[in-house]
């Protein structure tokens, strides 16, 4: 934006030094004194936490997809990339028949606050969240708080296939 330490200063409300201490990265600003310095450059402040990120399309090849869960039944690849800030994740799942994706009294394995979205590719699915059991067929879509006890079982008799989002840290209305 061609500004000068002292003008980005008046538009912040953050002294030229601090300005210039955070630059060098010889201190970290608070919270608020972020907030202040990513209004003056008139971004958000996720935009000013990412500018460091480089490209903004990352391509994940299929070959390189985190894989996980070879065992039991139940496999799956995350088909997002690995990024500091990542605030949702997407992976495919496949259940053989019998096979589920955690157990009966697992705890949960995401943050409080995070919802999930399944759609069923392939086969059926029940899901059990918080004690209820939800039937579901291919097509099928559900959204729930990812943060409650919740496990997918394959009680069908062909292999089931699911997408997943986890979206981290959003807060139940």
């Amino acid at each position: 934006m061609d500004l000068s330490l002292r003008d980005l200063a008046e538009r912040t409300d953050v002294s030229a030094p601090m300005l210039s201490q955070v630059e060098r990265a010889e201190t970290s600003p608070t919270l608020a004194v972020a907030t202040k310095i990513a209004s003056g450059l008139e971004l958000s402040l996720c935009q000013l936490l990412r500018l460091d990120e480089g490209d903004s399309v990352i391509v994940v090849p299929a070959r390189a997809r985190l894989q996980g869960g070879r065992g039991r039944g139940h496999r799956y690849e995350v088909l997002t990339p690995p990024l500091p800030g990542q605030r949702a994740e997407v992976s495919e799942h496949t259940l053989r028949p019998g096979a589920a994706t955690g157990g009966f009294g697992d705890p949960p394995i995401h943050e409080p606050g995070s919802r999930e979205t399944a759609v069923v590719l392939s086969g059926e699915l029940q899901l059990t969240c918080d004690g209820t059991d939800y039937q579901l067929e291919e097509g099928d879509s559900v959204t729930f708080d990812a943060d409650l006890p919740h496990h997918f079982e394959n009680q069908g008799r062909m292999e089931a296939r699911f997408l997943s989002v986890i979206a981290a840290g959003l807060r139940r209305s």
